[in-house]
């Protein structure tokens, strides 16, 4: 089990203290396979994204050898193009649940890995993983659409779907960022990826009509800027336009309008955004609301539905909790958190001339 002594940068007075923190790290230790995989709770399905987020928690607290576990289980289950199936019945590949494969799943394993790699500086382990990074920067950017944005997803039978969506691509845009650090750092140029997220954070910042619409998500409202692609003045308006509309003092985010539930993962990324823009005060306010989430046993309610003072849905995901857990790592100055999210550090890859 992990001792507070290791959980130490996870203090942040008003929302965690070292001993809540260790028994968030084990209720998410607790989840974990021992094939290294990391469901969203035992009987539940695994994704290969909010996978990613709990492993990148275990590394918050120093558990590295977990966190390493739950990549060596990516790079096992990479298909031949370089995409994970969107889901799998408690971890096993054998039996998957969706065989889409999504963009923005699939892209996530570049923020994991430099982020693991920047907790541990384990240069065998980026040897190893960056054929699977590699993979999957190819699988991504093959579903790029000329505007720029990204394709949601191949579907079983291999058909690209065009349609974009603004929270994946943003969290792509993040990826790609990622992944080019990666490659900088080897010293291993990869011209097509810069020119790839520099379409991309183009068509963030300038054509939200290229995406479908979703603005009744939060995550939609937050993303460009916890991606990266959206700062300075333009994400402060964005923040400040639908602030009104998501935000319920005391409680949290709403997941979607006009539904009243608060989600732990979007409040918890909210505040990491917040973070990005410098904005420490609120995300800590965010932070300490949704405690009302966290369960006896240190792990955390997916959401609550405040019009019925009711829990729902009745589950503990090893999402939520790691969402929450990084959300806290940023504000405490882990080091390694704070590189892959505040992006000052990551490359921007080239901006497109015209359109």
């Amino acid at each position: 089990m992990t001792s507070p002594e290791r959980t130490e940068r996870l203090i942040l007075p008003g929302v965690l203290t070292a001993e809540q923190a260790t028994q968030t790290v084990a209720g998410i230790a607790a989840t974990q396979r021992a094939d290294g995989a990391i469901p969203w709770f035992r009987g539940h399905h695994l994704d290969p994204w909010d996978h990613i987020e709990a492993a990148m928690a275990l590394d918050t607290a120093g558990e590295h050898d977990r966190a390493e576990a739950a990549y060596n289980w990516l790079a096992r289950h990479q298909l031949p193009d370089g995409s994970w199936y969107a889901a799998y019945a408690d971890g096993d590949a054998d039996t998957p649940t969706d065989r889409g494969r999504e963009s923005n799943f699939c892209a996530y394993i570049a923020v994991g890995v430099w982020h693991h790699y920047l907790s541990t500086g384990d240069e065998a382990f980026l040897e190893r993983m960056w054929p699977v990074v590699a993979a999957a920067m190819e699988f991504v950017l093959g579903l790029q659409q000329p505007g720029g944005q990204i394709g949601w997803k191949r579907e079983p039978d291999g058909t690209p779907v065009a349609d974009a969506l603004l929270t994946g691509s943003s969290s792509i845009y993040q990826a790609l960022r990622c992944a080019l650090a990666l490659a900088e750092y080897r010293e291993e140029p990869q011209p097509d990826w810069e020119l790839g997220v520099g379409w991309l954070g183009h068509a963030i910042q300038h054509h939200p009509e290229r995406f479908l619409d979703k603005s009744r998500y939060s995550m939609d409202w937050y993303y460009p800027i916890l991606g990266g692609a959206l700062t300075g003045p333009a994400a402060k308006e964005r923040i400040e336009e639908h602030w009104d509309r998501f935000v319920v003092p005391g409680l949290g985010v709403r997941c979607i309008l006009p539904n009243p539930w608060v989600t732990g993962g979007e409040s918890a990324e909210l505040a990491l955004a917040l973070w990005v823009m410098g904005e420490s005060d609120r995300a800590l306010d965010i932070l300490s609301w949704i405690q009302h989430l966290r369960a006896a046993n240190g792990m955390y309610w997916t959401g609550y539905v405040f019009a019925d003072d009711a829990v729902w849905p009745e589950e503990q995901t090893s999402w939520t909790a790691g969402s929450i857990l990084l959300a806290v790592a940023a504000l405490g100055g882990d080091e390694a958190t704070m590189q892959v999210f505040s992006g000052e550090r990551l490359p921007t890859g080239l901006p497109p001339d015209c359109c």
